[in-house]
């Protein structure tokens, strides 16, 4: 059974919050996988990691660099890099959930259509056995709401 928590951006985009939360699991410290199926999301994912301002360093590859302590891919696969954290954003889903020890579905909270699918995606994750959490952006900074 993976830990799945439901991230609902209110107050930034998912390039501004996406390494914050890559730098708490990296503090760990641990690994990451992000995936994403829209190419053009992965390359902006990418570029918002060399560029974040905190935290400052985000040691980062895709399929056509080295292995890295987080991997951006758009290839649902077992991690190459051992990680033990997915990211799911843009919509995506993943058949190896069980592969890992938490997961993070990140979902635009100002998107009706971004919304139905994250309801979808999450009774599907609690359909097969997985442990949701919902989260919320507020005031001062994620609310577990559920």
């Amino acid at each position: 059974m993976t830990e799945i928590g439901f991230y609902h951006l209110t107050r930034s985009t998912l390039e501004q919050a996406l390494p914050r939360l890559l730098g708490r699991v990296l503090a760990l410290p641990a690994r990451a996988l992000v995936l994403c199926p829209d190419e053009e999301r992965l390359r902006a994912l990418d570029a918002a990691l060399w560029t974040c301002p905190e935290p400052d360093w985000l040691p980062h590859g895709t399929a056509d660099g080295p292995e890295q302590p987080i991997f951006l891919t758009g290839t649902d696969a077992p991690p190459p890099n051992g990680a033990r954290h997915l990211f799911l954003v843009g919509g995506a889903e993943s058949a190896h959930l069980s592969l890992y020890e938490r997961g993070f579905d990140l979902f635009d909270g100002t998107d009706e259509a971004a919304l139905e699918a994250a309801r979808r995606r999450w009774k599907a994750a609690r359909a097969a056995g997985h442990a949701p959490a919902y989260w919320q952006q507020g005031p001062k900074g994620w609310e577990r709401k559920a």
